[in-house]
């Protein structure tokens, strides 16, 4: 049976970074995906017009490449978003999943460097509580380069994946993807380059193992996968 799927990206490209192959596969598996873009640049925040046009542009072409069934915007200040109430934040979030219904529900990492993926980790989370959303059965947190890996590296605050998501069929397509976003990739050393980008993947991917039930090998070529932290399960 199909699902509906919906991540949270809280800046555009977010969501490609932490489940661009993940969101593929639910696509290619016959699941509807949705996505939440949380941020916007705004003329009066200091950003030119022609680089608004031009993002608006690329999460056009992205969302066109995924294929997602719906699109939503908060429309947050970027680096901003604790000027905005909880109550707010969450009253928008609670909207779009009382309207989806979500069954799988892809989150920013609570402890993400960047203060304004903890705030709407935290406005998100608030609202999977089974009884006011009965539809969702699964909630991951998903690493981000460049946020998740400059987190402080506390024991109780750190990223420590417990679900792997074979994307090898969906690497490229995620590379292509993150290339329509140029403003936020550069060469390595550099967080967010193609190289990074394949290189956890192979690194999570290697986590994951390439092995059937008898610990046997299937397939010696390279397997790539993105990695996640399950917070909730529904079993029925």
């Amino acid at each position: 049976m199909s699902k509906q799927v919906l991540i949270l990206s809280t800046h555009p490209d977010d969501e490609t970074l932490g489940a661009g192959g993940t969101l593929l596969r639910h696509k290619a598996q016959g699941d509807a995906i949705h996505c939440i873009f949380c941020t916007s640049i705004f003329q009066d925040e200091g950003f030119h017009p022609e680089v608004i046009q031009k993002r608006q542009e690329e999460i056009k072409q992205v969302s066109d490449a995924y294929g997602f069934t719906s699109t939503h915007f908060l429309n947050l200040k970027t680096m901003r978003v604790d000027e905005y109430t909880r109550s707010e934040i969450i009253g928008k979030i609670s909207q779009i999943f009382q309207e989806i219904q979500p069954n799988i529900i892809y989150l920013p990492f609570a402890y993400d460097v960047h203060s304004d993926h903890r705030i709407i980790f935290e406005c998100a989370f608030s609202c999977t509580k089974s009884f006011r959303y009965p539809s969702i059965e699964r909630v991951l947190m998903m690493e981000t380069l460049s946020e998740t890996d400059f987190a402080p590296s506390f024991p109780h605050q750190s990223f420590i994946p417990n679900v792997f998501v074979d994307i090898s069929d969906f690497i490229e397509k995620k590379c292509e993807i993150m290339s329509i976003y140029a403003s936020e990739i550069a060469p390595p050393p550099f967080p967010r380059s193609i190289e990074n980008i394949k290189a956890l993947a192979l690194y999570r991917g290697s986590t994951m193992g390439a092995f059937n039930k008898n610990g046997v090998e299937t397939n010696a070529t390279p397997k790539y996968a993105e990695a996640f932290m399950l917070l909730k399960e529904k079993i029925l």
